[in-house]
């Protein structure tokens, strides 16, 4: 298979990197030459600084890993070539052209993976698992909780230059940090409404919220909160949550989860392996998205799933603006 590259940041390299380890070596890069990383791991594949001249290297497939902002630009024509797409979350920082994305994917038989890595998490899996099993009885409430400190994310580049920094590419800590957005949704359902505070609170020099709490109201009744933030040392993420039968821990930074039954009145550990470190996330989302390209699997991240991730952080954004609860009336 002929893979193309879009974007060859930080993620757009880790790709690269997996694309590689899993065998594949037929790949075409398109680069703007704005990364800030050295060339060398990338002087051996072929490079084109057009898009639509990367295109006529016929790809089976194209990852998208370019700035927020800029993903439908390249999205759209991808999806019109028939390549399958890994499409980078967000899906983009607005819902101007997403139907026309939707339209060529339908037209061209693609399929789209969007890229929330979360979902292939061996803990977040073992936490809905005791959701779907109904081992702490019905959820009822859930906290998510992520904040790391901006500057920190990429030592080697002035942050305030980087896209999570800049509104004109899509920045801003509700859509870089979107991913509690899209596993609530995954372990608890459909969203039937948001509201939500946030704005710059630090001394970060950035022009795009840098704090957010987003209150969630679920279709089967339970209710959550997102916190989330660029400031916060040392990094936190985590996730509580709460049923009519017990609780459900999770902590990124350990290698377990934590299930208290209140019937039994303990707390019990499950782990995962000892060996795990964040890049098998990446690692194993990209294993997935070839077996997608090969027709062997379905998207675990539907091109909906994106869609509705990106729904929500815009609803989050009106419900600043507007200070009001805002309500979906289609799931």
């Amino acid at each position: 298979m002929k893979f193309l590259i879009c974007g060859l940041g930080s993620i757009g390299r880790r790709h690269l990197r997996h694309l590689v380890a899993l065998g594949e070596t037929d790949i075409v890069l398109y680069r703007t030459g704005q990364s800030t990383l050295p060339d060398d791991e990338l002087a051996a594949y072929p490079t084109e600084t057009n898009f639509h001249d990367a295109l006529t290297h016929r790809p089976d497939a194209v990852i998208i890993a370019n700035p927020t902002a800029l993903h439908l630009d390249a999205a759209i024509p991808a999806a019109r070539a028939g390549c399958h797409i890994l499409l980078e979350k967000p899906v983009s920082d607005s819902m101007e052209r997403i139907d026309q994305l939707r339209k060529a994917a339908y037209e061209f038989g693609n399929r789209i993976l969007v890229g929330f890595q979360f979902r292939y998490h061996p803990a977040l899996a073992l936490v809905k698992q005791a959701l779907d099993d109904g081992r702490i009885g019905r959820a009822l409430s859930a906290r998510a909780h992520w904040g790391e400190y901006l500057p920190d994310w990429h030592p080697w580049e002035d942050y305030r230059k980087g896209y999570a920094a800049r509104k004109d590419l899509g920045g801003g800590v509700i859509l870089t940090l979107t991913h509690p957005l899209d596993y609530l949704r995954w372990l608890l359902g459909d969203v039937r409404g948001l509201w939500a505070s946030a704005g710059k609170l630090s001394d970060l020099e950035i022009d795009v919220e840098d704090t957010a709490d987003i209150a969630l109201d679920f279709a089967r009744g339970a209710q959550a909160n997102v916190h989330l933030n660029y400031t916060q040392r040392p990094p936190r993420h985590d996730l509580e949550v709460v049923g009519t039968q017990g609780t459900v821990r999770w902590n990124n930074a350990e290698l377990y989860i934590d299930l208290y039954s209140a019937e039994e009145k303990t707390w019990t550990r499950q782990e995962i392996p000892a060996d795990f470190e964040r890049d098998q996330l990446f690692r194993a989302q990209m294993a997935h998205f070839l077996d997608v390209v090969r027709g062997d699997a379905q998207p675990a991240c539907t091109l909906d799933d994106g869609v509705w991730a990106l729904k929500l952080a815009l609803a989050a954004h009106e419900s600043v603006r507007t200070k009001q609860k805002i309500e979906f009336t289609k799931f």
